[in-house]
């Protein structure tokens, strides 16, 4: 039997709402890591499954249920990004060429077939977009052209981490649902049931998504470099932007960038309201810190954070862009020598 996630059992009561009045289309939003694609293709299975239980739950026992969990069911179909689908395969495509990150126009162009047809089992046909804000202008466009002429039963399940990047009139089409974040005692409950280490941090770490904080404590190498980072950005004033760019070449970008911009959020949040968000256990070491800096280079910091994040997954050199950033930090604190 199919299982939810802890925190998810009010989503799932909102979905079994929907089943006597189902809308064309559902959009399923929230953070990034707390379960969003895993609720949703839990709910298409259960719609299409022969013998759902009491609680709406497939049974995973029926033909129907057979086919999905295989990922032959052919009332289904899951549009996700090739680099997605290669990642979960493990494999690339052929030459060593890197699969797109976006959804292509040519995706959602072969649903057409697919969104004419009958139902294999005469029940609906259940199309999954994951993440939606993958679409590229074409594609959104094209998946446009679909919601605008619905054919009967045919059902639209889309997942998204930022729906603010969709088109308007893509979400005015849909119905939507928060998908919420747990709680941090449950989500840290949950953590420390998969068996991870100072759960708490790890759960603060990915800022509160269960799923991502178990991810991240699962790369190993990676994992240990960024606890390096961790420990030398707390002592400013001895801060090896090179040395440090150097040990870190190897590491994810988007890893390195995202854990400088959550130390400088509490840096900037200790300044000014004497808490911090993702680092509790050192709230004491980062108000002190946050004293010594000005709030205009802090801004200004952060803003350099947010061009090097969206740049991180095609850096040209990983070094050079850990040393451009790393020098920005350590001039941060320059002044209070």
């Amino acid at each position: 039997m199919k299982e939810l996630y802890p925190w998810q059992s009010e989503t799932w009561q909102s979905l079994q709402g929907f089943r006597g009045r189902m809308p064309h289309a559902l959009l399923l939003k929230g953070a990034q890591g707390i379960g969003k694609l895993e609720i949703g293709l839990i709910f298409a299975q259960s719609l299409l499954c022969s013998k759902p239980s009491e609680s709406g739950m497939p049974c995973c026992q029926c033909d129907s249920c057979r086919w999905f969990e295989q990922g032959t069911h052919p009332d289904f179909r899951l549009i996700q990004p090739d680099a997605l689908s290669a990642l979960e395969e493990g494999k690339e495509k052929e030459g060593g060429k890197k699969p797109s990150r976006e959804i292509s126009v040519d995706q959602i162009r072969e649903l057409a077939t697919f969104a004419n047809l009958s139902a294999h089992q005469g029940g609906y046909r259940i199309i999954l977009v994951h993440p939606a804000e993958a679409m590229n202008t074409n594609s959104a466009n094209a998946l446009l052209k679909t919601l605008e002429e619905p054919t009967d039963r045919l059902f639209f399940i889309l997942v998204s981490h930022k729906p603010q990047q969709l088109l308007a009139t893509i979400l005015s089409r849909c119905l939507s649902l928060v998908v919420n974040t747990p709680s941090i005692e449950m989500g840290t409950a949950w953590l420390k049931a998969q068996g991870v280490k100072n759960p708490e941090i790890a759960l603060a770490l990915s800022g509160f998504a269960p799923l991502q904080a178990l991810q991240q404590s699962e790369l190993g190498e990676e994992a240990e470099e960024i606890n390096s980072l961790i420990a030398e950005i707390q002592i400013p004033h001895k801060f090896n932007a090179l040395a440090i760019a150097e040990k870190l070449q190897r590491t994810a970008p988007n890893l390195v960038v995202h854990c400088l911009q959550q130390w400088c959020y509490d840096l900037a949040s200790a300044k000014l309201t004497g808490r911090v968000r993702y680092f509790p256990d050192k709230l004491d070491l980062i108000t002190k810190l946050s004293a010594d800096i000005s709030s205009m280079q802090l801004l200004r910091f952060q803003s350099e954070l947010k061009i090097a994040k969206r740049e991180s997954f095609h850096p040209l050199n990983a070094r050079l862009q850990f040393e451009s950033i790393f020098l920005s930090y350590r001039q941060l604190f320059a002044s209070s020598k």
